[in-house]
């Protein structure tokens, strides 16, 4: 049997803006969740992109 949701939380995707300008290959991506009640609006967090090794601009996917 499949697992039920528990309400408004969703899985969401966030990708890094830089990354995409700086030419390199590959994609710094993390998933994590976020109640789409309280935050109706596109996540935005820092977070450590390994590829250009420093904290980025992570946003939300989708």
């Amino acid at each position: 049997m499949g697992k039920k949701s528990k309400g408004n939380r969703q899985q969401i995707i966030l990708e890094c803006t830089e990354h995409k300008d700086s030419g390199l290959p590959g994609t710094s991506r993390y998933i994590t969740t976020k109640n789409k009640k309280n935050t109706p609006d596109r996540l935005e967090r820092r977070k450590y992109n390994p590829i250009l090794k420093r904290y980025t601009i992570h946003r939300e996917i989708k």
